[in-house]
């Protein structure tokens, strides 16, 4: 009885310092990991500078782009039975209130409508151009970030390498593999976090463009349908 009771008394404190423990240790592993980050050198800061506008670009560019994806299925068929219809104007009220760019296309579109249909065609690849440019805007940059952050990160492992040389050499006889740390901490350091930015930022630009094209497919589909319906009156 007495063995329970202890057991009972024991276990939310043995539970508690385990936490704690868990707690200390992943403090520590933070601690290190910043420590290792200090020792890459100023070379870091660019590093760092690049990873984070990858990230923003990433975010903004995919919630952007995942949103102008989103096209009602209906669109195109309640555009067309208002065309068909005479009601213009209520085809346009329509396509306006998708904000989208498939939507801003057809609304080009319907502007266009008695024009001949060379004429509604270019006016709508215009209006689609201008959509595409607005989808890929930052992409380059990413693409930068991909190449540049590695590039970046072996200019350090260079001058990490001189330092470690200039150090040895400065040392004579008297070298001590503490002396050369520094060196070889900026060298491998920075190394590592370029070419981990690098390849994020490589994955991230390859995900972002996938989703562009679908939304220029779709695009596509719809300019075509379109381009269909116009003709329709006229059979």
């Amino acid at each position: 009885m007495l063995n329970y009771i202890f057991l009972q008394a024991s276990g939310p404190a043995t539970d508690g310092a385990e936490a704690l423990a868990d707690s200390v240790q992943n403090e520590a592993i933070v601690t290190k990991f910043f420590d290792l980050a200090l020792k890459g050198g100023w070379i870091m800061l660019p590093i760092l500078f690049l990873s984070l506008t990858a990230v923003f670009i990433f975010v903004d560019r995919y919630f952007a782009i995942k949103k102008a994806g989103k096209v009602d299925n209906s669109l195109l068929e309640r555009v067309k039975d208002y065309i068909l219809n005479g009601k213009i104007d209520a085809a346009m009220a329509l396509a306006r209130s998708q904000n989208n760019p498939t939507a801003r296309m057809i609304e080009k579109g319907i502007t266009r409508i008695g024009r001949p249909m060379a004429d509604v065609n270019a006016a709508i690849e215009n209006v689609g151009n201008l959509e595409i440019a607005k989808l890929e805007k930052g992409l380059p940059v990413l693409a930068s970030v991909a190449g540049g952050a590695p590039m970046i990160g072996f200019l350090g492992t260079v001058m990490g390498m001189i330092q470690a040389f200039y150090d040895m050499a400065n040392a004579g006889n008297n070298i001590d593999v503490t002396l050369l740390s520094s060196g070889i901490y900026q060298a491998m350091v920075t190394t590592v976090a370029g070419l981990i930015v690098g390849i994020i930022a490589y994955f991230a630009y390859n995900i972002l463009v996938s989703n562009v094209e679908k939304v220029i497919f779709k695009m596509e589909f719809a300019t075509s349908e379109f381009m269909d319906l116009l003709n329709e009156p006229a059979k």
